[in-house]
């Protein structure tokens, strides 16, 4: 837990100086270290008021370096500046719009939009740059270049995957998400990661259903 120590790394990003940023998970901090691995800094601290956090898991920068961490374990996202100071947070516990269950990833676009893999609620929810709700995805998944390749060559498979119903008319009891992912194949089911490529086009891994989603923003 000394400086320059981690315990369960969970999360990397670079600053606007290349310098490495470091989820620090266990040690509930961010540690930032040169690209030869020299420490520099680290902020956070265990906790759940401003800039203290609990099991910080995925984290990003964006135009200005302010850094955005996904902070697991008190359901909510913090933004720090550059030098590690608190600047806001968006989220809290819960299933409503803007609210997190231990998300676990964080991305930032160059207009600002901040997209949250809100792993605990199986979505992805997107904030403007105030941290306002604006949306949530969870999940349109098709088939793969793979997959089409695949079943155009195998028809017996190809003819059993046209007859499934990959959306079953299912009676749910509850609003539980992690349900209807289980059974419903297009839906995230764990996503874990987030990340914009520079055509803006936003990827989501999902542990569960061991693939990849991508999505393109629409003005």
């Amino acid at each position: 837990s000394g400086e320059g120590e981690l315990d369960s790394p969970s999360g990397l990003a670079f600053d606007l100086d290349d310098n490495i940023l470091v989820s620090d998970a266990r040690n509930h901090r961010v540690q930032r270290f040169t690209k030869n691995g020299v420490f520099l800094s680290a902020f956070g601290g265990a906790g759940s008021g401003e800039g203290e956090l609990d099991m910080p898991w995925g984290l990003t920068t964006n135009a200005d370096g302010d850094v955005f961490v996904a902070d697991w374990g008190n359901d909510r996202v913090q933004r720090f500046s550059s030098k590690g100071r608190f600047i806001s947070q968006y989220g809290g516990s819960g299933r409503g719009d803007g609210q997190f269950l231990k998300p676990a990833s964080v991305a930032v676009d160059t207009e600002g939009y901040v997209y949250v893999a809100d792993w605990g609620n199986e979505r992805v929810q997107v904030l403007d740059a105030d941290g306002r709700f604006m949306q949530q995805l969870r999940g349109e998944a098709t088939h793969s270049k793979w997959a089409e390749d695949f079943l155009g060559i195998n028809v017996e498979e190809a003819d059993a995957r046209a007859r499934a119903n990959l959306e079953p008319d299912i009676e749910f009891f509850n609003d539980d998400p992690h349900e209807q992912s289980s059974h419903i194949e297009k839906l995230f089911w764990g996503p874990s990661s987030v990340i914009l490529d520079p055509q803006g086009r936003l990827y989501v891994t999902e542990t569960h259903r061991h693939r990849l989603q991508v999505y393109q923003r629409v003005d």
